[in-house]
């Protein structure tokens, strides 16, 4: 199934009104760096639960999801009567191609568990550079694969296939420093990379902070 087609029937199939996976500690960890009035792209943006929050918060956000669906959902969200005139602006993002937004076009980008489901690692965080402004923010979380958590997931064989099942949609793994390897070797500096989430040894989740280099 092509790429398009599989998302919209991944949307088809989720039950509407469900709650993003640690919801509560990615919302604190995105409203914490975004300010009133600042333009917030919220990349694979789903069902727009955050682009609701960063709205509530007084930010702009712009919301950019590769499924119709999880677009007709985000607008739902957010409608006119709530969001002004226009209502939540939702893009489409046609996979393989440039963001639906111009360079240095916003001040915060919020990647929220998108990044393990992509191919092209270095073309998407690229993308990502060119639409902030220079020193713009970018915001990103991803599951943790964290040595301790290897470890544990190998003494037992159905976590450890599950996790590496290669029917899942996450094709990406990542470290704290293979993370932040990759945003500095793309242009980001001021890179911060915490694992959040569980025991020391064990944190579920990786949040990352980078600035938008000058080159």
């Amino acid at each position: 199934m092509a790429g398009s087609a599989y998302r919209e029937a991944v949307w088809q199939a989720v039950e509407p009104g469900g709650v993003p996976e640690d919801f509560e500690r990615r919302r604190t960890f995105l409203l914490e760096h975004v300010r009133p009035g600042q333009r917030v792209l919220d990349v694979g943006c789903g069902a727009g639960e955050f682009s609701v929050e960063l709205a509530r918060a007084g930010a702009v956000p712009v919301a950019v999801d590769v499924a119709e669906e999880a677009l007709r959902r985000a607008r739902a969200a957010w409608p006119a009567k709530e969001g002004g005139a226009e209502g939540l602006d939702a893009r489409r993002w046609a996979p393989g191609e440039p963001l639906p937004l111009d360079d240095a076009e916003v001040d915060v980008v919020w990647a929220g568990e998108v990044i393990e489901h992509v191919l092209d690692v270095q073309g998407f965080v690229s993308e990502l550079r060119r639409v902030l402004r220079p020193r713009g923010t970018l915001a990103l979380t991803t599951p943790n694969l964290g040595r301790m958590g290897v470890a544990a997931l190998a003494l037992r064989a159905r976590a450890l296939d599950a996790r590496f099942d290669p029917r899942s949609d996450h094709v990406r793994f990542f470290t704290p420093r293979t993370l932040a390897a990759l945003l500095e070797e793309l242009g980001f500096d001021g890179v911060s990379v915490r694992a959040v989430g569980g025991p020391p040894g064990l944190r579920r989740s990786l949040h990352a902070l980078a600035r938008r280099g000058r080159w």
